[in-house]
């Protein structure tokens, strides 16, 4: 206990120390000296002042004053503090249903300076925010100043940025025709097909500066399919479908639409059909070889798409590169969705080929056909032996035994052919594909008059 007395009073004598060397001595010095200058002053005072306890006084009391002022004014410059607001919203106050503001920023940031604890309170005490007063302003461009509205008059603060500059322009108001977009339509079943969209109404109203109304073109409802609950086949009302703008370009216009969001009543069907697969070996076997059959894993497929495109498919043809095939081979083959087809039954399939060796067979008189032949325009062979011609099929022993003349046809394609005569290529096909077709006549002549 004595050590910690002894401890407690040796620090106490070096405080007192150090006030004797750094503020009472210093200042009494000073004193003395003041004293020395005025020597012609008052008996009194100077009787006072060559006491020994009033230059004490004296002393401590300039001392603690000077402590106190370092003090204070060290604590308020340690505690000032900066704290950035960002992205503060702006409030203009102006007749909305007569006029239209462009230029005043939707956000400022707002720098508050002073002490922690009133900028904390600052943040937790509510505000009227950020706000600039537009009213009485008249159409036209006009510097204004934005304020910001907080309670605790402790603080300064600074907007950024503090004026700017805004044009007031009359609102003006005019109807357009309503239509709409579907989004997202590849996140729909692909099963599925939206077959209608009825809109609860056909025209908006939008309001805006003229100049903006002027540069909107066309106003449309954003239908998201992935906003329409649970999509299956029948109707669905779907509500709360956004309106946007669009000038001729198709960029948004930024203009006020009335009402801002329609409703709609969604049809969606899953039309469907099922068709059969044809086989189509492109390219030439080897030479001497021929397909002797042609065995898919599956003959036929149920597609499903728009209605139109459903109606017009007959047949999904799947084609097979046979060229320089020389012995069997299986193939497998990722099917591919005809235009207005968004689904197939099946992905994927194998197709087997058998090769056998190519024998041939020639079918004469064939008549020889035309094909495109363009509006007003008529075609007749220049001579008989254009009229037809001989046909060579190529193929196995097996595929050969079957087939007719009448399987068989022999054309050519007078595409963008005009009046005059023209020798023509000649092109054969046929009903089986396995089989490999040519015209020993490759090119007959033509003659092309004006219809009368």
């Amino acid at each position: 206990m004595k050590k910690i007395n002894r401890l407690f009073g040796k620090l106490f004598r070096r405080i007192g120390l150090f006030f004797d060397k750094v503020l009472i001595t210093p200042i009494t010095r000073i004193v003395l000296k003041v004293m020395e200058i005025s020597k012609g002053s008052a008996k009194a005072i100077d009787r006072l002042a060559g006491k020994k306890s009033t230059l004490l006084v004296i002393s401590l009391l300039l001392a603690f004053a000077t402590f106190w002022f370092i003090d204070n004014e060290s604590n308020v410059m340690i505690d000032q503090y900066a704290e950035i607001l960002y992205d503060q919203p702006v409030t203009a106050v102006y007749n909305e249903e007569s006029y239209v503001v462009e230029g005043l920023p939707s956000s400022v940031d707002i720098t508050l300076i002073g002490q922690r604890r009133h900028i904390f309170l600052a943040k937790q005490s509510p505000s009227k925010g950020v706000t600039v007063d537009l009213t009485g302003l008249k159409p036209g461009t006009h510097k204004v100043t934005l304020k910001y509205n907080q309670r605790l008059k402790s603080l300064d603060y600074k907007l950024d940025p503090t004026t700017v500059n805004v044009t007031i322009y009359e609102k003006e108001s005019e109807n357009r025709s309503l239509t709409y977009d579907i989004l997202n339509l590849d996140k729909l079943d692909s099963k599925l097909y939206i077959s209608d969209v009825e809109l609860d109404r056909s025209e908006v109203i939008i309001k805006g500066a003229k100049y903006k109304l002027d540069q909107v073109t066309m106003v449309r409802a954003l239908l998201d399919v992935n906003n329409i609950p649970n999509p299956k086949a029948g109707e669905i009302n779907v509500k709360d479908i956004p309106l946007v703008a669009y000038d001729s370009d198709g960029k948004i216009i930024d203009v006020e639409i009335v009402p801002k969001t329609v409703a709609a009543n969604v049809k969606i069907t899953s039309p469907s059909k099922e068709i059969p697969i044809r086989i189509v070996p492109v390219g030439d076997l080897a030479f001497g070889k021929s397909i002797k059959s042609i065995n898919p894993s599956i003959s036929k497929i149920t597609v499903y798409g728009e209605q139109a495109a459903i109606d017009e498919i007959q047949q999904l043809d799947v084609e097979i590169d046979v060229n320089g095939l020389e012995k069997n081979k299986d193939y497998s083959v990722t099917l591919k969705k005809p235009k207005g087809i968004t689904e197939l039954s099946s992905k994927t399939m194998t197709v087997e080929v058998v090769v056998d060796n190519a024998t041939t067979k020639e079918f004469k008189d064939i008549a020889v056909s035309y094909r495109n032949l363009a509006d007003g325009l008529i075609v007749q062979a220049s001579s008989e032996n254009d009229r037809k011609v001989t046909v060579v099929v190529s193929g196995s022993e097996e595929a050969l035994a079957n087939i007719k003349e009448t399987d068989i046809t022999a054309y050519v394609d007078l595409k963008n052919y005009k009046v005059g005569t023209h020798e023509v290529e000649v092109k054969v096909t046929g009903s089986d594909l396995k089989l490999g077709y040519s015209s020993k006549t490759k090119k007959v002549k033509i003659v092309i008059t004006q219809k009368k």
